[in-house]
């Protein structure tokens, strides 16, 4: 399912339009992520937790040249399904 299909489901679920259902959609996905930038961890019980966690600098190697390089710090965002998420999933 892509983004528009989620758009479409959501819309035949609830019975609003196809724009307010895209606006609903774009909502929680943009409230997800400005809470993930604050450092803050969303979580939904029965569905899963979204969070934040840092990883160090390391050096790689260039897959091409196989010379070293630095990979700079970064925030990686993750993903926890719930109990609920995994036991509908696995019914």
């Amino acid at each position: 399912m892509n983004k528009q299909e989620l758009i479409g489901h959501v819309a035949d679920t609830t019975g609003l339009s196809r724009g307010d259902s895209s606006k609903a959609v774009e909502a929680v996905f943009d409230s997800i992520g400005i809470a993930l930038k604050r450092g803050d961890e969303v979580r939904l019980v029965g569905f899963g937790t979204f969070s934040c966690s840092r990883r160090k600098a390391s050096t790689g190697r260039n897959p091409r040249t196989g010379e070293p390089m630095q990979i700079k710090e970064s925030t990686q965002p993750k993903f926890k399904p719930g109990k609920g998420l995994k036991d509908s999933v696995n019914a």
